[in-house]
């Protein structure tokens, strides 16, 4: 009988890697889904040698704590007698992200974007034009220039170049881009036997990591929301974790208005990363909540900061990784009223969505 038969697949390890590299890379993983436990990130990872053999007698778990806190990625505390992750390993999860999710992308020249518009620009673009009084004398093209005097004059007599024979390269304008990262830390975000909080982490970390290196003149907010919100900084995300919260997108969207507000750059964007409806209001000191269905007096207030948005020039990309239609209709009504976007996305897919949004926008004119 013809067929196919499908056995676990257990991926080999890279034989271009040492024995430390190989469980690094597996330790950095692992931290990032424990929130940055490095006590249960450890256990994780002994129970996995147990089960897949990734050690030997030569080379066990103990040789690779040692060898981690020898080489920087591990710090012991002492007086609680435990561990933490140092500076250099935050960096090198941010950096393992990045491949993870933008790998594909090439490496460029960093704190340019491109547009469609040419002018007094950065960078030289492929268009040319006449030259004109006051443009810089490294914008000539000269080999069109010459070309354009031999053709104008002729090459017999007295070698000729004027000004009608010089073209100029047009430069391309570069922009600058403020992005505020919203990401929902709602109890549902672990919730139905699915991690939606870790692959969100590992997006914002990759995000993070490409905006430094490549475009380090952009940049980057990351906030949280759940029952408020509030601002953290790139080295906290291997430690970001759910909590017992609603979801406040109101006070997430009032927070990032507040930040862009205070960028000077011309486009502004927030990206959100959800996978629910709004289910709370702050209204004084009090909290207003409601989890069953939409609420109209919180889709008010969600729709109203969407409007605000627009009025501002704030295009909201909306990342709802969850398919229920009520929450795809809640979805489209607050795209509509921002005039942004939306993606109803898998967790594969979202680093590659969030990349290609976040590429897009930047093409606007300033």
């Amino acid at each position: 009988m013809k067929g196919f038969r499908f056995t676990q697949y257990i991926p080999p390890q890279d034989p271009e890697k040492n024995a430390f590299e190989n469980l690094l890379n597996i330790f950095l993983q692992l931290v990032t889904m424990t929130g940055g436990d490095v006590s249960e990130a450890l256990n994780w990872l002994s129970n996995l040698d147990k089960r897949y053999k990734m050690t030997n007698p030569e080379y066990g778990i103990g040789d690779f704590i040692e060898e981690m806190k020898s080489k920087g990625y591990l710090t012991e505390e002492n007086q609680k007698g435990g561990f933490k992750i140092t500076g250099k390993a935050e960096q090198t999860i941010r950096k393992s992200a990045l491949e993870e999710i933008f790998g594909k992308l090439k490496k460029a020249k960093g704190g340019t974007h491109k547009t469609t518009h040419s002018g007094q620009g950065e960078e030289k673009g492929t268009d040319r034009r006449a030259y004109e009084f006051g443009d810089n004398l490294d914008q000539i093209a000269l080999t069109d220039s010459l070309r354009n005097a031999q053709i104008n004059h002729g090459l017999s007599g007295d070698y000729l170049l004027t000004e009608g024979d010089l073209e100029i390269n047009e430069n391309e304008f570069r922009t600058q881009t403020s992005t505020v990262l919203m990401i929902d830390i709602s109890h549902s975000m672990i919730l139905y036997g699915e991690d939606r909080i870790t692959p969100a982490k590992k997006v914002a970390m990759a995000l993070a990591e490409l905006i430094k290196t490549r475009y380090p003149k952009d940049t980057l907010d990351i906030i949280v929301f759940g029952n408020d919100a509030w601002q953290i900084e790139i080295k906290d995300l291997p430690y970001l974790q759910v909590g017992p919260y609603h979801t406040n997108t109101v006070a997430g969207l009032e927070l990032a208005m507040d930040l862009l507000r205070r960028r000077k750059n011309p486009n502004k964007q927030i990206f959100m990363i959800t996978d629910g409806k709004p289910t709370c209001l702050k209204v004084g000191i009090k909290y207003y909540k409601n989890a069953f269905g939409i609420d109209s007096k919180i889709l008010s207030e969600t729709l109203k900061l969407a409007a605000q948005c627009r009025k501002i020039k704030i295009p909201v990309t909306t990342f709802m990784i969850a398919t229920d239609p009520y929450l795809k209709e809640f979805v489209k009504e607050f795209t509509k009223v921002n005039n942004g976007n939306a993606y109803y996305s898998s967790l594969k897919g979202l680093g590659d969505l969030i990349f290609e949004d976040y590429k897009r926008n930047r093409t606007k004119r300033v």
